[in-house]
């Protein structure tokens, strides 16, 4: 045993990665890691992966993993490639989820405290939330300039922020109006689309007539000889709150509409399409239509409202469809999109009657004072004495409610801040710039496209305490800006600067206008937070040095085609004409093994930091890189043990890599290529082959795929193949001799491929390996480039790659006949079995070619291949064109190699040795050429 060559690593099986990962942490804080990369990378084409804002509130989740572990996947792999690849990391500071927060600590702005300090309490909280996200985010083993991260709270980014409002000023896209905008009842704020979700409601679901004001205007236009009996238009609603705000019903032009009785009741004008389920709602089996006629010809008829002192007119829209309820639609500018836009052709009043809280303003009729969806059914009690109700039900529909509180929202006219979409070809010019964008998956570009042709203008201001101010001072009495808005707003960002935004709030507007403060007042809304994010690339990316923009990738979850992609676009375009990302990358949520999204009420969550206490960082990673991240993402326990399952696996391969590479100088020891042994070269040509795949994978972020193909080199082409067929060469083979040294050179390329390859994944894991490396380059991994593998092309090689999978192919099918031998307990193990093969061209010629070494190709003690023709009858076909017989060996072992030779014992001082094992201990070493 003393002289074989057994391997020696200090390296262990066992991981204990919870126990080994914050001791790799310790070395790349020593090493000052990122600094260290940033050093020796300068000079080097650069890399910019942008990281969007996770928002600074609450504990890092699965969601938070997958996204940076992506990230930091990208970065790293794009350091091993050559480039500069820096990574700053960021956080969205200001908004209202850390409002509430604040509010339940010290109370609401203007009751409990006054705003500064408020603003204060909540610059501290996001701070400390920071802080918590910071220390998972690092110990997750991603890496970047965490010691100066943007965050759009800090002073400087706020100001810059300023800064890019007033280039988006300057270049004509911002306005002020009146127009609806989603409101949160309880943020008591507009809303941006992205922060609008929708979810299943239960509503009243009403049909209301609206009686003609003049029964001979509508006889004419039917062309009926006399008036209907009190006609009616009806419409449909699931909102009765809105029928105060009417001002028109709308009809499609081309939808032809019916003039039907109903019993007594009088006649009802509804689209002839609908007729059937509407006269069902009203218990109605039958009715011939009085008349019939288009939309168009009812434009201008007027109707009186169901309950309110007010003549409304019929319109026309083009958004009014027959899907459901009685192809009319009741209109309220102040209460929808499509109902503003169209009111604004026809110049109808936006009358909004209900207050920032929900509730009707004090002098609305009936019903002021009432919060609205508890007015619905005071609205539908009094249409029914009116007689104007003609059904009721309560149906369940996709409802927007706020994805913060989770509360219904609703749409309401307000005067805010926008930013234009048609006023200086905003929309035109953003969807060229998407065109021009590399969407990853590609269905990204048709998601985001189809939401920025229809997006109405982005309003831009919330009525609010914690964030950037809109410094804008506006004339009294026309609100105009100021004229020289874009010089003050500089002069504002100067001062924040140094003052935060307490600088705009504390501020006397006579410190900037002087004698003319007394014309003009102080806007008070602060930005949208998607603002904020919005123009991290003028705030970060032109701000800080190291990185620039257009930045090289941006990439988020897929909920981010309305959200941090959709406002820096918007942003970008708006101020300089050009996207802000060459690249974008989504990926989808983390749900469970079943596929369903994970909450606390189900009890299938999943803690990042219950998986790193009890398995690692590395396990988490690799799960990261092992799923398809352009779908949903599945975890449970038992995908969390199959990761584990194959970690072992690569973390064994490495191990052995390691152990037999034990006194191995690649400066002195390391064989050129063109001498290598054939199968040591077929393992480099492998790897090397890999190598391609790998880079390639990362280039074009198909991780799961280099996942895939990394494990199965290690479980099959290595575990499975090389390095079993390696092992006696390696332990029994003279140490220098080249037979053994043409094994370590092949397993040195193939480690120092595999550790890069692994790197940006198993970051814990690469860099443990590369840490017991003798003679390692450089003191970490992650300075190192991908390893280049040697190629030679001029010396052929001495077995083909045909002749390789052939061999591979026929050793397949020859280990089924020796399982079998095993089964029935006629041999211990392969060694224990001779076997004689017949085989047909060009098989034969590819085994042949091994002569004597073919029996280690097979781990056999004895191998023969005969031409075909000659088998017996007894041979068992293996695989066409191949037969074979084994059975055990009756010669002795030899107690070194385990082999069983029949030249055992013939040396007389090495009684128990085989004659090749003589050689390799009291020789000058056995010679092989091709295993």
């Amino acid at each position: 045993k003393t002289t074989l060559n057994l391997p020696a690593t200090d390296f262990p099986m066992r991981a204990t990665l919870p126990r080994r990962e914050p001791d790799i942490q310790r070395l790349w804080n020593e090493l000052d890691l990122y600094a260290s990369l940033r050093q020796a990378r300068a000079g080097a084409p650069k890399y910019v992966l942008h990281d969007g804002p996770p928002y600074a509130n609450g504990e890092i989740h699965l969601g938070h993993v997958v996204n940076k572990v992506l990230k930091d996947i990208i970065v790293k792999s794009r350091g091993f490639s050559g480039f500069d690849a820096p990574y700053v990391p960021g956080w969205d500071c200001h908004g209202l989820p850390i409002e509430h927060v604040v509010e339940k600590r010290i109370g609401k702005v203007g009751v409990n405290a006054d705003a500064r300090a408020f603003r204060a309490e909540c610059r501290r909280y996001a701070e400390s939330q920071v802080e918590a996200q910071r220390e998972g985010f690092v110990r997750l083993g991603v890496l970047g300039d965490w010691q100066r991260p943007y965050l759009t709270m800090s002073y400087q980014t706020e100001a810059d922020t300023v800064r890019a409002l007033a280039r988006i000023y300057a270049a004509g896209h911002i306005h002020k109006g009146e127009k609806p905008v989603h409101w949160c009842l309880d943020c008591t704020s507009a809303l941006a689309e992205a922060e609008v979700e929708y979810q299943e409601r239960r509503s009243a679901a009403i049909d209301v007539r609206f009686p003609v004001v003049d029964p001979d205007d509508l006889a004419r236009r039917l062309g009926l000889a006399s008036s209907p009996d009190a006609p009616g238009l009806v419409i449909w609603t699931t909102t009765p709150w809105t029928l105060p705000a009417n001002q028109a019903v709308a009809v499609h032009p081309e939808v032809t509409y019916v003039l039907v009785p109903l019993a007594g009741r009088g006649c009802v004008l509804l689209a002839e399409e609908l007729l059937g389920p509407a006269l069902a709602r009203y218990g109605v089996e039958d009715a011939e239509p009085l008349a019939r006629c288009s939309g168009a010809a009812l434009e201008g008829v007027m109707l009186h409202h169901p309950f309110l002192e007010r003549r409304v007119p019929v319109i026309l829209g083009d958004h009014v469809t027959t899907e459901a309820g009685t192809g009319a639609v009741h209109t309220a500018p102040a209460h929808g999109h499509d109902d503003f836009a169209v009111g604004q052709r026809y110049a109808l009043p936006v009358d909004n009657p209900v207050a920032a809280n929900g509730c009707f303003h004090d002098d609305l009729p009936l019903f002021g004072g009432q919060f609205i969806f508890k007015a619905n059914d005071a609205i539908v009690d009094l249409l029914r004495q009116r007689g104007a109700l003609l059904a009721y039900a309560t149906i369940t529909h996709s409802y927007p409610h706020c994805w913060r509180h989770k509360s219904p929202t609703i749409v309401r006219t307000t005067p805010q801040w926008f930013i234009g979409m048609e006023q200086a070809g905003l929309r035109e010019k953003a969807l060229r710039e998407i065109a021009a964008t590399r969407w990853v998956p590609d269905w990204g570009r048709a998601r985001i496209e189809g939401m920025i042709a229809n997006r109405p203008d982005w309003c831009i201001s919330r009525q609010r305490t914690w964030g950037v101010p809109i410094p804008l001072l506006v004339h009294r009495e026309t609100g105009e800006p100021h004229p020289e808005s874009v010089v003050l707003m500089e002069t504002v960002a100067l001062r924040m600067e140094s003052g935060g935004v307490d600088a705009w709030f504390d501020l006397d507007a006579a410190d900037l206008l002087g004698g003319q403060a007394a014309d003009y007042e102080k806007v008070t809304d602060i930005l949208d937070v998607w603002f904020d994010s919005g123009v991290t690339h003028a705030t970060v990316l032109e701000r800080r040095p190291e990185l620039g923009c257009p930045a090289d990738l941006y990439l988020e979850g897929s909920d981010q085609h309305r959200g941090w992609f959709h406002s820096s676009l918007l942003a970008a375009v708006a101020m300089r004409g050009k996207a802000p990302y060459k690249s974008v990358l989504t990926h989808g949520f983390t749900v469970d093994a079943q596929g369903k999204k994970m909450s606390k009420s189900k009890g299938n969550v999943i803690a990042p930091e219950q998986v790193i206490d009890l398995l690692g960082a590395d396990i988490l990673r690799l799960w990261v890189a092992a799923t398809d991240y352009r779908g949903e993402m599945h975890i449970s326990d038992e995908i969390l043990t199959r990761i584990s399952d194959a970690y072992r696996r690569i973390r064994n391969t490495a191990r052995y890599l390691l152990g037999n590479l034990a006194g191995f100088d690649p400066v002195t020891d390391m064989v050129a290529y063109a001498d290598l042994l054939a199968l040591d070269r077929w393992a480099v040509d492998r790897a090397r082959e890999l190598d391609t795949v790998i880079r390639d994978a990362y280039e074009e972020f198909e991780f799961h795929q280099l996942y895939h193909r990394v494990h199965n080199f290690c479980a099959v082409e290595m575990g499975g193949f090389y390095l079993d067929v390696l092992k006696d060469r390696l332990y029994t083979c003279a140490p220098d001799s080249r037979a053994r040294r043409s094994a370590q050179t092949a397993l040195h390329h193939i480690l120092q491929g595999l550790v890069r390859w692994l790197a940006p994944v198993l970051s814990f894991t690469a860099e443990e390996i590369w840490q017991a490396i003798p003679g390692r380059a450089t003191p970490t991994v992650f300075l190192e480039v991908w390893h280049r593998f040697p190629a030679d092309d001029t010396v052929p090689p001495m077995v083909g790659d045909q002749e390789w999978k052939r061999i591979l192919e026929a050793r397949e099918a020859i280990s089924r006949l020796l399982e079998a031998l095993r089964e029935t307990g006629r041999i211990g193990s392969n060694l224990d079995a001779r076997v004689v093969l017949y085989a047909e061209e060009p098989l034969l010629a590819a085994l042949a070619m091994l002569g004597d070494e073919l029996r280690f190709v097979l781990i056999t003690s004895d191998a023969t291949v005969l031409p075909a023709g000659q088998r017996p009858s007894g041979a068992e076909e293996l695989m066409g064109g191949l037969w074979g017989v084994a059975e055990p060996s009756d010669a002795a072992k030899c107690i070194r190699c385990w082999h069983l030779r029949s030249d055992v014992g013939s040396h007389p001082e090495h009684p128990e040795i085989c004659a090749r094992c003589v050689e390799n201990v009291a020789g000058s070493g056995e010679r092989r050429r091709y295993a």
